[in-house]
């Protein structure tokens, strides 16, 4: 029986590593789930499991110190997904960022220090080493983060080695490349272009279009961080992705096509302050210890579109209200 604490397990990527725990592991794993329940944090990425008798849901702040170090003891595996991650909200609220993806971060580290976990997951990215034109970031390559949210996550990637380095904590970290997904909160390039489609909405293209990402699948994300907690060198750093480099107009044509929308729903808008042109990850490290991805970009794309197309009730409340307001104040976008 291995025991987890996950944070941000309500949010797109926790929520799928919780499923992915209980769909892999059934029985053997008992998972206390902590989560915020900010914009992006929703419980009902987690309707499925409510009842799950080993999963159990709290709902808190990785910043409250007395929280954590109440159920920090009660896990031998801690991942630590709670961020904010949105690159438009930390240009406009930098402060919010800090607070969680830094000082969180070191109250989690703490408690973790203090109780003696086995294994401490620290969920990087890989905007943390900057833009890069030619050639794959390596994880001994210099981190230049240009953005407040990059700056944060750089901030909490650097102190959880500290961790390492200074307590013996038994780190991993690890920096993915983008991610995407069901679950997936509708301000995201792909959530929103699929439902935007569906809608017969524009598609906002920030600048050119020709912005390059290296795009994974989120569960293979998540079997690489049950990869790592098994296999990953304490102390060490594994960027992980699966080598599927597409523009944004790429990915914008594919859910047009996919949806059978029609090319003028593309809308091309001023670009985004500080905006990275590519990002690209050389992921040798950890393939050298056995791990690859198991989806194909093609298939896990058509999954993904067809999941949101089939699920408006999870998205369709999401584009409302106070998402819609941030958009329309800050970007005034037509979404």
């Amino acid at each position: 029986m291995t025991r987890y604490l996950v944070t941000g397990g309500a949010g797109f990527i926790g929520s799928n590593f919780v499923h992915y725990l209980l769909a892999k592991y059934g029985p053997e794993v008992e998972i206390i789930n902590i989560d915020k329940l900010t914009y992006a944090g929703n419980l009902d990425n987690l309707k499925d499991i409510a009842q799950t008798p080993n999963h159990r849901f709290v709902h808190g702040d990785i910043c409250d110190a007395r929280l954590v170090e109440e159920l920090m003891p009660q896990a031998d595996v801690v991942v630590n997904f709670a961020a904010e991650s949105h690159v438009d909200r930390s240009i406009g609220a930098p402060d919010d960022f800090i607070k969680t993806d830094i000082y969180g971060a070191f109250v989690l580290l703490e408690a973790a220090r203090k109780s003696g976990v086995r294994k401490f997951i620290q969920i990087s990215t890989d905007e943390v080493y900057g833009s890069i034109l030619s050639g794959s970031f390596r994880e001994t390559d210099r981190l230049e983060p240009s953005s407040p949210y990059s700056a944060s996550k750089a901030g909490a990637d650097r102190l959880a080695f500290s961790y390492f380095v200074t307590y013996g904590l038994p780190v991993v970290i690890t920096r993915c490349s983008n991610n995407y997904g069901p679950y997936q909160y509708p301000e995201k390039l792909i959530p929103l272009f699929v439902t935007n489609a569906l809608e017969d909405k524009n598609l906002p293209i920030y600048g050119d279009g020709l912005n390059v990402r290296d795009w994974i699948y989120v569960m293979d994300h998540c079997d690489a961080i049950d990869f790592l907690i098994n296999n990953g060198e304490n102390g060490q750093v594994y960027n992980v992705g699966s080598g599927n480099e597409r523009t944004n107009l790429d990915i914008t044509d594919i859910i047009l096509r996919e949806l059978g929308k029609p090319e003028s729903l593309k809308t091309y808008v001023a670009d985004r302050l500080g905006h990275d042109r590519r990002y690209s990850v050389d992921t040798a490290r950890i393939r050298s210890l056995g791990w690859q991805p198991k989806y194909t970009f093609e298939e896990a794309m058509v999954h993904t579109i067809q999941w949101y197309k089939t699920n408006p009730w999870w998205w369709s409340k999401l584009k409302t209200g106070e998402y819609l307001a941030f958009y329309r104040q800050n970007y005034k976008r037509d979404l």
